[in-house]
C-alpha cells in the first residue's frame, strides 16, 4: 500500500506538470501511465488479479483526494465525471482507472475460462464495460480544455479496447478496423515525439499487429498465415494471441495431414495411422526451421518447449492406441517402431535444447559480472545441462529397433565422448573456483584425453561432428587454463603448503625438472631442493704423464772431494765434546 501511494504521488506530480502545455490544455500520458502501472503491479508475471486490486485501490484514493465520493457507507449515490469538472487532469485519470480495472478483470476471467467455459460470458461483459469507460474518456477529451496529444491517445485507447471486444466476439472485420485505427494513431504519435515516448508507441503497434493479421486471415486473406508464422518466429503475439496462433497453425496442419501415411527413418518405413502423430510429424520440419530462424534465445527456448510438449502428447497418444486396440503382432511391432521414432525425436530435441542453453550460459559465463549482488551463471549450471544430455544419449543408444544399427551406435558413442569432455571441463572449472588445484589439473588432463579420443574416432565419421561443439577449440582452451592454473597455484603459497606430500614421489631437485610442473612443498620451506649438493663425480679427460727414460743412461761426475771428511778425535775429543770445551 505504501509503495502504491508513493507511485501515485510521482504520477500525480508528473500529471500536474503536464498541465502547463503550450496550448494551455490538460495533459495525460495515457499509454505511459497504464504501461508503468501494469509493469509495476503484476502484469510482468501475468497476474491480472493483482493489477485489478491496484486499480481499485487507486480509484478509491483518487475519489477521496478529489472529494468525488459515491455517497456514504449506507447509501450509494452515483456520480459521473462531466466536462465542467475538468479543472484537474486527475478526473481523466479517474475514468482511465475505471477502464483499466474492467479490462484487467476481463483478462483474469479469460485465464480462468480455460477450465470454466461459463466465465466467458462474464469476460465479454467486463470487456464491454472497459470499452464503455474508454468511450467516456474519449468524449471528455473532446473538450477544448484538453490538449491535442491526449485527445489522440484517448482515441487510440478506445479503438484498442473496442477491437478487443470485437475480437472476442469473432467479428473480424470490425475488430480489424478498430485495430487499424489504433495502429495508425500510435504510428503518427511515434513519429511526432521524442524517442522515449516513441518506444512505447511502437511497442503497442507490435502488440496489435498479430491481431490484425489474424483478423485478416479469418476474413479470407490466405497470405496472412505466412505473416502470422513469421510473427511466431520473432516472438510476437504474446498473451491471448499466442494460443490462437498455435490453434490456427494446428488447424492448417490437420488439413494437410490427410494424405500422410508413412515416413522414412534411418532406412526404415514407419507407418503413421494416428491423426495426432500425422499433425506432429507434418509440422516437425516447420518447427525445426522456426527454431533455426529464432530472433533471440528466449524465443528459441519457447519453441523448443512447445515442440517437446507436442512430442510428449503424441507419444502418449500412441501408447493409448496400443492399449486400446487388439492388434496383430506384426502391427504391434510397427507401432513400437513408431514409438521409438517419436522417442528418438524427443531425445534429439532435448539434446539440442540443452546444448543451446549451454551455449548461452557459456557466453554469459565469459562476460564480466555487472552486478556483484546478482547471482550470475556458474559452472555447476552447465554440469547439470551436460548430465541431462548424456542421459538422453544413453537412452538413445538403447532404443528399440536401433540396437543393430552400428553406424548410429558409433555416432552416439562419439557424441557421448564430446559431451563428456565438456562436462569434465566445467567440473574442473568448478574446482578452480574453490582453489582445488590438483583436482582441476587432473580433470583438465582427462578432458584432453577425451578430446584426443574424439579426434581419432572422428576420422571414420566425417559428418558426425558438424552439429557438435568444436573439440579443437576446447583443447586450446584447456591448454590455456592449465597454464593459468599453474600460475595461480604457485602464487597461492598457503594452498601449496597444504598439498599432500605424496604428490612428490622423489627428491629430484628443481634444476632437473624445469620443464615439468609439479607441487613440491619443500620449495617454500627452509631447505628447498634446488640443486644436488655435493654434486656427483663426473668423468673428465686424464692429464698426460711424462716418464724420464734418459735418467738411466746418464753418468754423474764424482763428488768425493766436495764431501766433508770427519776427523778422528779420540777420547780427549769425546770428553771435550761432552763438557763443551771444544765448541
Amino acid at each position: 500500500m505504501a509503495a502504491d501511494k508513493q507511485n501515485d504521488a510521482k504520477v500525480s506530480l508528473m500529471e500536474e506538470n503536464k498541465e502547463n502545455l503550450p496550448d494551455g490544455g490538460l495533459g495525460l500520458e495515457i499509454l505511459q501511465i497504464i504501461k508503468e502501472s501494469q509493469q509495476q503491479h503484476g502484469l510482468r508475471h501475468g497476474d491480472y488479479q493483482r493489477y485489478r486490486g491496484y486499480c481499485s485501490r487507486r480509484l478509491r484514493r483518487l475519489r477521496k483526494t478529489l472529494g468525488f465520493k459515491m455517497g456514504n457507507r449506507h447509501k450509494f449515490v452515483g456520480k459521473k465525471v462531466t466536462v465542467e469538472m475538468l479543472s484537474d487532469n486527475r478526473y481523466l485519470l479517474l475514468v482511465l482507472m475505471e477502464a483499466e480495472r474492467a479490462w484487467s478483470y476481463a483478462m483474469q476471467l479469460k485465464q480462468e475460462a480455460n477450465t470454466e467455459p461459463r466465465k466467458r460470458f462474464h469476460l465479454l461483459s467486463r470487456l464491454r464495460k472497459a470499452a464503455k469507460h474508454s468511450e467516456k474518456l474519449e468524449k471528455l477529451c473532446e473538450s477544448p480544455r484538453v490538449d491535442a496529444k491526449t485527445k489522440l491517445e484517448a482515441q487510440a485507447y478506445t479503438a484498442y479496447l473496442t477491437g478487443m471486444v470485437e475480437f472476442e466476439l469473432q467479428e473480424w472485420k470490425q475488430a480489424m478496423e478498430a485495430f487499424n485505427k489504433c495502429k495508425t494513431i500510435y504510428e503518427k504519435l511515434a513519429s511526432a515525439f521524442t524517442e522515449d515516448l516513441a518506444v512505447l508507441y511502437r511497442q503497442r503497434v507490435d502488440e496489435i499487429s498479430p491481431n490484425i493479421r489474424y483478423c485478416a486471415y479469418n476474413i479470407g486473406d490466405q497470405n496472412a498465415i505466412n505473416d502470422l508464422m513469421q510473427m511466431r518466429l520473432t516472438g510476437g503475439g504474446g498473451g491471448m494471441m499466442a494460443e490462437k496462433l498455435e490453434a490456427l497453425i494446428t488447424q492448417a496442419r490437420t488439413k494437410q495431414a490427410a494424405t500422410m501415411s508413412e515416413v522414412e527413418w534411418r532406412g526404415r518405413t514407419v507407418p503413421v495411422k494416428i491423426d495426432k502423430a500425422r499433425v506432429f510429424l507434418l509440422g516437425l520440419a516447420d518447427n525445426e526451421a522456426a527454431i533455426a530462424q529464432a530472433a533471440n534465445e528466449e524465443t528459441k527456448e519457447h519453441l523448443y518447449e512447445t515442440l517437446l510438449a507436442e512430442c510428449r502428447d503424441t507419444i502418449q497418444a500412441v501408447k493409448e492406441e496400443l492399449k486400446t486396440e487388439l492388434i496383430q503382432p506384426r502391427f504391434t511391432d510397427l507401432m513400437s517402431l513408431k514409438g521409438s521414432y517419436l522417442t528418438y525425436i524427443k531425445l534429439c530435441t532435448l539434446v539440442k535444447r540443452n546444448e543451446s542453453m549451454a551455449h548461452t550460459l557459456q557466453a554469459k559465463l565469459k562476460e564480466p559480472e555487472a552486478d556483484e549482488n546478482k547471482r550470475g551463471p556458474r559452472p555447476q549450471d552447465l554440469i547439470r545441462l551436460y548430465d541431462i544430455i548424456l542421459q538422453s544419449l544413453a537412452e538413445l543408444s538403447t532404443l528399440q529397433g536401433l540396437e543393430d544399427d552400428h553406424a548410429f551406435q558409433k555416432e552416439v558413442s562419439l557424441k557421448t565422448l564430446v559431451y563428456k569432455a565438456y562436462r569434465c571441463f566445467f567440473i574442473a572449472q568448478s574446482y578452480v573456483l574453490v582453489k582445488k588445484w590438483s583436482e582441476a589439473l587432473v580433470l583438465y588432463e582427462r578432458v584432453l584425453k577425451y578430446a584426443k579420443e574424439v579426434q581419432s574416432k572422428a576420422k571414420s565419421l566425417n559428418n558426425s561432428l558438424k552439429d557438435l561443439p568444436d573439440v579443437q577449440e576446447l583443447i586450446a582452451e584447456v591448454n590455456a587454463e592449465k597454464y593459468s592454473l599453474q600460475a595461480a597455484a604457485i602464487l597461492d603459497t598457503d594452498e601449496i603448503v597444504e598439498v599432500p606430500q605424496q604428490l612428490v614421489k622423489d627428491n629430484t631437485p628443481l634444476c632437473d625438472h624445469l620443464e615439468t610442473f609439479r607441487f613440491d612443498p619443500s620449495l617454500v620451506g627452509k631447505q628447498p631442493s634446488l640443486v644436488q649438493f655435493p654434486p656427483d663425480f663426473q668423468p673428465i679427460p686424464c692429464k698426460p704423464l711424462f716418464f724420464d727414460l734418459a735418467l738411466n743412461h746418464v753418468a754423474f761426475p764424482p763428488l768425493d772431494d766436495k764431501v766433508e771428511q770427519k776427523g778422528k778425535g779420540g777420547l780427549t775429543g769425546y770428553i771435550k765434546g761432552i763438557f763443551g770445551f771444544g765448541s
